[in-house]
């Protein structure tokens, strides 16, 4: 049965109105049809409506290490799917707790050198999850939330009902100015991201946590976009900073960096334990399965031991901000390995990307509102170790020769 109208409401055209705003907008997301080539990231076969194939090299990838095509990982995947099958089995407490997934939990719990972890379904799952059982579990509690946080962090604190203060990004004087007027006695925890995905800008960890002492408050930090790229041993920024015992519960993805999917969180014994024992979205749905876990373990302990990797994502990130700049091509400022281009508009952003995408074979797909402010639509770039200098050469003549052809705004070139 269709839609259509049942009784007295016109269900599909409410559905098609949904849609149609988007289009106005110039928002309208088109999916690319991408096969990935094992052993070639970030080259990437494209299937046109037509059926027809193309070439391209994927520019926006989160797979930030190439980590989801290297060989450790598929060999660890390829073995446990012999070894055990395709599927958990069930939730984590219907026969669905599997040995590589309580192994990669352990490994986890030390990276982050929490004495336990937690495995979800995603990133997401995780933030949401988690921030809506901590306000079931501290009454009366308090969430102090930057205003960039991922919609995932949004939407658990929304769920959970509590009072709620929203400080301005990354000003820890509003942040203050916040705690200073809650309660002495209130239960609170401040919301932060370490690397905040869309601008590429970073937190400062060291002071939101002085600050979150001072006034009595847990710390909550999401290192989704930074997990496996910074620190010694790849454990986020935290690591980098020196401040992981500053922070009380950590919440990262296996998507990423490490390549493959799932998210989780560390923190002490009894907080995991209460989250586990309480939290309807990860007691209510069935587990990774084990060949995930076992390729995310493989995974994170290469990454552990290979520093160089992260060296090498740094130098092309940095390499092709300063292309860009010198090119005239208006990167916005970033301090980690996010490379941001400010466009501006919906429809020239799109316009952009799909010439990109149709006539060079470069993938990188635009980002607009709601993942960004209305007026600030920008492409996203996301270099890779494995992106080389004739890859990079590529873009910027491309993107050299589309500002100009779109009469889109230059920034000045550098001397």
């Amino acid at each position: 049965m269709t839609c259509g109208v049942i009784g007295r409401f016109d269900y599909t055209s409410a559905f098609q109105s949904a849609v149609d705003q988007v289009r106005d907008e110039g928002r309208y997301r088109v999916f690319a049809d991408l096969k990935r080539v094992r052993g070639q990231f970030p080259k990437a076969v494209r299937r046109r409506e037509d059926g027809s194939e193309q070439d391209c090299v994927i520019w926006c990838s989160n797979d930030y290490l190439g980590m989801g095509q290297h060989p450790e990982v598929l060999e660890a995947m390829s073995a446990e799917l012999d070894a055990v099958g395709a599927g958990a089995g069930g939730t984590r407490n219907i026969s669905g707790t599997t040995r590589s997934a309580v192994d990669l939990e352990a490994e986890l719990a030390s990276w982050h050198q929490k004495e336990a972890a937690l495995l979800f379904t995603s990133g997401y799952v995780a933030n949401e999850a988690t921030l809506t059982t901590l306000q079931s579990i501290l009454p009366g509690l308090i969430i102090f939330s930057d205003s960039l946080n991922h919609a995932s962090m949004i939407a658990g604190i929304r769920n959970g009902g509590c009072e709620r203060h929203v400080f301005l990004h990354n000003d820890l004087a509003h942040l203050e100015t916040l705690l200073a007027a809650a309660p002495a006695d209130a239960p609170k925890l401040v919301a932060f991201e370490s690397v905040y995905s869309m601008d590429g800008d970073i937190a400062d960890l060291a002071g939101t946590i002085a600050l979150a002492r001072k006034y009595g408050a847990l710390t909550y930090l999401d290192e989704v976009h930074a997990v496996g790229l910074y620190g010694a041993t790849g454990a986020g920024v935290a690591e980098r900073d020196g401040v992981l015992d500053g922070i009380d519960i950590v919440e990262c993805t296996l998507g990423k960096a490490i390549g493959v999917m799932g998210g989780y969180i560390a923190a002490d014994a009894v907080i995991v334990d209460a989250v586990r024992s309480w939290a309807s979205g990860f007691i209510f749905t069935t587990s990774l399965p084990p060949a995930l876990t076992a390729g995310a373990l493989a995974s994170v302990r290469h990454l552990k031991t290979h520093p160089e990797l992260r060296d090498a994502h740094q130098e092309r990130a940095e390499t092709l901000k300063r292309r860009f700049a010198e090119a005239g091509i208006p990167v916005m400022p970033s301090e980690s390995h996010i490379v941001p281009v400010f466009v501006g508009n919906p429809v020239h952003a799109k316009m952009i990307s799909d010439m990109l995408l149709e006539d060079h074979g470069i993938y990188v797909q635009p980002i607009n509102y709601p993942t960004v402010p209305k007026g600030t639509e920008r492409l996203r770039f996301t270099p890779s170790p494995n992106h080389d200098d004739g890859m990079m050469d590529r873009l910027v003549t491309a993107m050299d020769a589309l500002w100009t052809h779109c009469n889109v705004a230059r920034m000045p070139v550098a001397a």
